[in-house]
């Protein structure tokens, strides 16, 4: 996708739908993210404009008329596919 500093996990070009796979740790989940007991400021820091990234890319992508979907990793994938199913229906009527 032209224009986003980052690659969705899956891309449905023709209904515009981007689907993005994101790891507890690396993008803060709320439910699992841990802070290290190492290093405390490097990963805060880290782990905040991982954040402002994805709300950057979700803007850019929402602003060209995208569908943008975060599933966490611990998501149960068959929730998940079921989500991202709606979606394509809909966007695909």
């Amino acid at each position: 996708m032209k224009g986003v500093r980052s690659r969705a996990d899956l891309v449905f070009t023709k209904a515009k739908i981007a689907v993005f796979v994101d790891g507890c740790f690396w993008h803060g989940c709320p439910e699992h993210f841990f802070m290290p007991k190492t290093n405390t400021d490097y990963w805060s820091t880290k782990i905040g404009r991982n954040a402002a990234r994805d709300k950057a890319v979700n803007q850019t992508l929402l602003d060209k008329g995208w569908t943008v979907m975060r599933v966490w990793e611990h998501e149960d994938s068959s929730a998940a596919a079921d989500r991202i199913e709606a979606a394509w229906k809909q966007a695909t009527r």
